[in-house]
């Protein structure tokens, strides 16, 4: 009996050793002490566990003990922080020509590279939902916002348990990783206490959360939750302002994932609700901007220009497309006017640079706990272009204006005083948003033009980025930062996450670009589709075929909308020649439309674009699920959205 129980030992052990041998791809420290470490392939997710590598004796003194190993990333890989604003056109940040100094931007780019052909999806979460996962908006469920979602594969909101986010892959890989700031992510009907919470943070692969759900908040009394729990630190505390906040939580999760576990890299997605509506800066940083926008939109869009061209931002043939003639041009307005518009630009200008400033000290959080050196830093100015939502007057109340209800000046200008406190949730006039995409048309919400798609970016990485203060005109998509962060940190996109098949990854690295001798290399990017509300567009190595909107988005859908599949026009691009889509040249060359057009209808029938849909207050009022649905007790007051204590100050 001994000796079948010595020889099934030997057995187990054997095996045991085996299987771990095979398990590991880069092994440290005694294999099976407390201290050893691996890599794995990373394509299997997780990864399978290995048997014991010990022994097992009849008695402790016989066996050896053994600890799987802990699983850390490929030797090297750098920290990961990205950044990504809200609502900012190209023409905002003075990174990229702007009036509006961003100088943690600057730092970024100045360590780094700026990409001049960079975009997003015109919107916010499918920007956001495009970003972490790396494929396009509508493969992710984000067509729209969850808001509007309609129940299509595309327009349903929810990412899925087979499109894993950048969070999910790097925290199986050994990345300590967390989320601050916006969430817009999570499907609006499962913003509730009883979850379910697999579609929130914590349940797409961030250890650590610390933000607001939903399009937007207030910053003075936001709707916070730290991982799944709301919280309220704003109370008893006069002056908290959320933008502050989130750094300082930031700060403090960096010094503390360093202190526990210095050579653990960290993944940190940092996304701050600036500058989407409400616009909420401190006191601080609005006096810092008074009287700087007398100059008025017209005027600031034409030094947004020149200032653009002396970076090298835009070429040096460059057109300023020409402004709408359904916004007043600026000598054109009365004395009020003036003041009340040129105070809504104050108040945003202070939101752009207040947060860029506290971006700027979760940077230097970076340095000073030693890891810059080795952080791939990713800053991306604004999901979608400047937003319209404003209306063409501005809002003291961005509530009241999504309804359609536009507030006479003399009526906004009792609120002068308070633009931007915690009395007004505010917004601009859609001039100052036009403006401020310079020198592209149109504005967030519109795909079809690059003043709803380009943003600034720029992306450093000391120990590996050499071409410090180097420009990219590549063209390059959101879905393009995923597999960067991959080839990065030298882990493969997983073909299984927890059991599920996953979608390919759509988008293509961008490291190809960091070399000084690659700067003026071809698009890695050859093709890439646009589409939001019914306005799309279609790109493809150096051209762009376009849709007209039939509407401008701060009309709030309430115009009537043509047959979205045959009832729009189109334009067309040479962007090698014409930066800023200023020359259309559909009417001289309708073959190579036509080919471009083709084009589109293939990558959207790829991507779940269909079906198209133009309408915008019908899909807000579509069926869908609901936490609330059905319910009629006091309780379900409990639970509401970001809007409510606007909402109460609107009525």
């Amino acid at each position: 009996m001994l000796r079948i129980g010595t020889l099934f030992l030997a057995t187990l052990s054997l095996t045991a050793v085996s299987y771990h041998r095979a398990d590991a791809q880069q092994a440290t420290g005694e294999p099976g002490s407390p201290s050893a470490t691996t890599t794995i392939d990373g394509k299997y997710l997780p990864n399978q566990p290995p048997a014991f590598g010990g022994q097992i004796g009849l008695d402790a003194k016989s066996s050896k003990p053994y600890w799987p190993p802990q699983i850390v990333p490929p030797k090297g890989a750098p920290n990961v922080l990205l950044i990504m604003t809200d609502d900012a056109g190209y023409g905002v940040a003075g990174t990229f020509g702007g009036v509006i100094p961003t100088p943690a931007l600057d730092r970024v780019a100045n360590a780094g590279l700026r990409y001049t052909q960079f975009h997003s999806t015109a919107l916010c979460s499918p920007t956001r939902a495009a970003l972490i996962t790396g494929r396009n908006h509508h493969s992710s469920g984000f067509g729209v916002i969850s808001e509007q979602a309609t129940g299509y594969p595309g327009y349903d909101s929810i990412l899925g348990v087979n499109n894993a986010t950048i969070g999910e892959i790097l925290k199986q890989n050994g990345y300590a990783t967390s989320w601050f700031g916006k969430n817009h992510n999570t499907p609006a009907f499962q913003y509730s206490a009883a979850g379910p919470f697999d579609q929130w943070p914590t349940g797409m692969g961030f250890d650590y959360f610390y933000g607001f759900m939903g399009g937007d908040t207030s910053q003075w009394q936001p709707y916070l939750f730290q991982n799944t729990t709301q919280i309220f630190p704003w109370v008893g505390k006069p002056g908290y302002n959320l933008i502050t906040d989130e750094a300082d939580n930031a700060i403090d999760h960096i010094k503390q994932l360093n202190a526990a576990a210095p050579d653990k890299p960290f993944f940190v997605y940092y996304v701050p609700g600036a500058t989407h509506a409400p616009h909420h800066p401190t006191q601080e940083w609005i006096d810092k901007f008074k009287g700087k926008f007398d100059m008025g939109w017209n005027e600031m869009r034409e030094q947004i220009l020149v200032n653009q061209k002396n970076l090298g931002v835009v070429p040096a043939n460059t057109h300023l497309t020409p402004w709408p003639d359904d916004l007043p041009k600026w000598d054109t307005l009365d004395a009020d006017s003036k003041k009340l518009f040129a105070h809504q630009a104050e108040v945003f200008a202070a939101y752009v640079a207040y947060s860029d400033n506290e971006i700027g000290r979760v940077i230097q959080a970076v340095e000073d706990v030693g890891k810059l050196d080795n952080t791939l830093i990713i800053y991306i100015e604004g999901d979608n272009g400047t937003s319209a939502e404003g209306s063409a007057l501005g809002t003291p109340s961005e509530v009241i204006t999504i309804q359609g209800i536009d507030i006479p000046v003399k009526d906004q200008l009792k609120f002068y005083d308070v633009w931007g406190s915690d009395e007004t949730y505010p917004h601009m006039s859609v001039a100052w948003s036009w403006a401020f995409d310079t020198p592209f048309k149109w504005t967030k919400q519109v795909a079809s033009h690059f003043g709803g798609t380009r943003q600034g970016m720029a992306m450093a990485w000391p120990a590996r980025i050499k071409d410090a203060g180097g420009i990219r005109s590549q063209f390059h998509h959101v879905i393009d930062i995923v597999p960067t962060i991959l080839e990065a940190t030298g882990i493969p996109a997983p073909v299984m996450v927890n059991g599920v098949a996953q979608k390919p990854i759509e988008g293509v690295s961008m490291t190809y670009s960091w070399d000084k001798a690659n700067a003026n290399v071809p698009s890695a990017r050859k093709t890439q589709y646009f589409e939001m509300f019914g306005n799309r567009a279609i790109y493809n190595d150096g051209w762009v075929a376009a849709t007209t909107p039939p509407a401008p988005p701060w009309l709030m859908g309430k115009s009537k909308m043509p047959d979205v599949v045959d009832g729009y026009n189109w334009e067309l691009y040479n962007l090698t020649e014409d930066f800023s889509q200023y020359n259309d040249l559909a009417a001289k060359m309708p073959d190579k439309l036509r080919e471009m057009q083709e084009m589109f209808l293939m990558e959207a029938a790829k991507y779940n674009v269909f079906p198209l849909d133009n309408s915008i207050l019908e899909r807000i009022l579509t069926s869908r699920p609901s936490a609330t649905a059905g319910r009629n007790d006091s309780h379900t007051q409990a639970f509401c959205p970001a809007f409510q204590p606007a909402m109460l100050r609107a009525s």
